[in-house]
Formats: structure tokens, C-alpha cells, sequence
């Protein structure tokens, strides 16, 4: 049990697990933002335009089954959906910004300098010994 726990803090403490939860933190954060967004500024406007309707409001009511007429009619909210989709669209193309935003620091950064070609003294030591043991050969 004790080889869990210690396993389980390694991976808490390191840096990925804890830029994640901060990840996750912010993006439901930058969630409701954009929902607010969505719903209180783009979408009233939209209802507006098409006749004063909360689009959230629309929907398709299916007639009653005749099957089970005491059954309540069920609505397709497509106004929902729509909405919905919106808020996806707005926040998958930030992340897209972001992505490409750190992708071009990345391109930015002054490449690495290049290891030495010129062999290591292990090496050059078992180049000798080889050339040595051709030479008796």
C-alpha cells in the first residue's frame, strides 16, 4: 500500500499533472465565459433578428403517440443544440489560437547547440586498441 501512495505522490507532484489540473481549472473557467458570451451577447441579438424569440426556446414538438396518448408530447430543442454548437465552435477555435500561439514560441526558441562530433577519449582509446589488434592480424 505504501508503494502506491509514494508511486501516487511522484505523479501528483510532477510538473504535467499539475499544469493539467490547472489546464482543466481554466478551461472550465474559459468555459462559462464563453457560454456567457454565447448566450448574452450573440444570442439575443440572433432571436432578436428572427423575431424576438430566446433561441434557446426553440424547438420541434412531436404529435402525441397515438400508441400511448396519455404520454406528454416530446420537443426536439434544436435552438439548444444550436446554441450549444455555437459555444463548442468559439471555444475549440481558441484553443486552436493558443496552439498555434505556443507553437510558434516554440519555432522562435534558438535551436540547441549541436553535440561535438569529435569521439569521446573512451572512444578513441577503442579505435587504437582495434587498429592495434588489425595490425598483429
Amino acid at each position: 500500500m505504501g508503494k502506491i501512495i509514494q508511486e501516487f505522490k511522484d505523479f501528483a507532484v510532477k510538473g504535467n499533472a499539475i499544469d493539467m489540473a490547472v489546464g482543466v481549472i481554466i478551461g472550465g473557467a474559459f468555459g462559462k465565459i464563453v457560454s456567457s458570451i454565447v448566450d448574452d451577447i450573440i444570442m439575443p441579438p440572433i432571436g432578436w433578428l428572427i423575431g424576438g424569440v430566446d433561441f434557446k426556446e426553440l424547438s420541434l414538438t412531436l404529435p402525441v403517440n397515438p400508441l400511448n396518448e396519455s404520454a406528454e408530447p416530446v420537443s426536439i430543442n434544436w435552438g439548444n443544440f444550436v446554441q450549444e454548437t455555437l459555444n463548442f465552435i468559439i471555444i475549440a477555435f481558441c484553443v486552436f489560437l493558443l496552439v498555434k500561439l505556443i507553437n510558434n514560441f516554440k519555432k522562435n526558441e534558438a535551436p540547441a547547440p549541436k553535440a561535438s562530433v569529435e569521439p569521446s577519449s573512451e572512444e578513441k582509446l577503442l579505435t587504437e586498441i582495434r587498429d592495434l589488434l588489425k595490425e598483429k592480424n
